[in-house]
C-alpha cells in the first residue's frame, strides 16, 4: 500500500450500494455516499489519482465523477483489463502501485494483477478469498472511505489530510 499511486473503482456495489433505481420512464438514479465521496476528495489532495471502471452506464456517474474530479471514468466496459491497461498506460503507472474496489465476478482479472485489491463484504466469497483487503463497511456505506483512509495513513499522509480541520 505505501507505493500506491492510484485507486481505480467499480461503480454498482462499490460506489453505490449496488441498487439500480430506475424510474416509469427508464430514467436511472444512483445513490452515492458523502463519506466516499470526500475520502476520494482526500486521496487527489494527497496526489493519488483515482479512476472508474463500470459495466455498465449512467449519467449519474458521469455527474458524480466530474463533481469529484476524477478524469479517467471508463462506463459500459465489460472486459475490463483493457481499461484497466490503458489508464495504466496513461499514467505511467504499475500494477504494484494500484489499489482496485471491486464487488463480483468481472473484477477478478484486474484484482489479481494490482498491488493492493479490495472488496466489498457483500462480494461473492471467491472474490473475497483472492483480494488483499475485505471493507468492514458496505459498498455505498463507506468501503472508499475505509480504503482511503487504510492508504493514506500507511502513506503518511493521513495527519495532513486532518491538519486542515485544526
Amino acid at each position: 500500500m505505501k507505493e500506491i499511486k492510484i485507486v481505480i473503482i467499480d461503480v454498482d456495489g462499490v460506489l453505490t450500494d449496488g441498487k439500480i433505481i430506475l424510474d416509469a420512464n427508464g430514467n436511472e438514479s444512483k445513490v452515492f455516499y458523502v463519506q466516499d465521496g470526500t475520502g476520494i476528495t482526500y486521496l487527489h489532495r494527497a496526489g493519488i489519482k483515482t479512476a472508474i471502471i463500470s459495466g455498465r452506464e449512467s449519467k449519474a456517474v458521469v455527474h458524480r465523477a466530474k463533481e469529484l474530479c476524477i478524469e479517467d471514468v471508463y462506463q459500459g466496459i465489460h472486459n475490463k483489463i483493457e481499461a484497466y491497461e490503458k489508464i495504466l498506460k496513461k499514467h505511467r503507472i504499475k500494477d504494484n502501485e494500484t489499489c482496485y474496489i471491486g464487488d463480483d465476478l468481472i473484477d477478478l482479472p484486474i484484482l489479481r494483477r494490482v498491488g493492493f485489491s479490495v472488496a466489498v463484504p457483500n462480494a461473492p466469497l471467491e472474490l473475497k478469498r483472492s483480494v488483499s483487503y475485505v471493507t468492514s463497511a458496505p459498498g455505498g456505506y463507506g468501503a472508499i472511505r475505509e480504503v482511503t483512509e487504510k492508504i493514506l495513513k500507511l502513506q503518511g499522509k493521513w495527519d495532513m489530510i486532518i491538519s486542515r480541520y485544526y
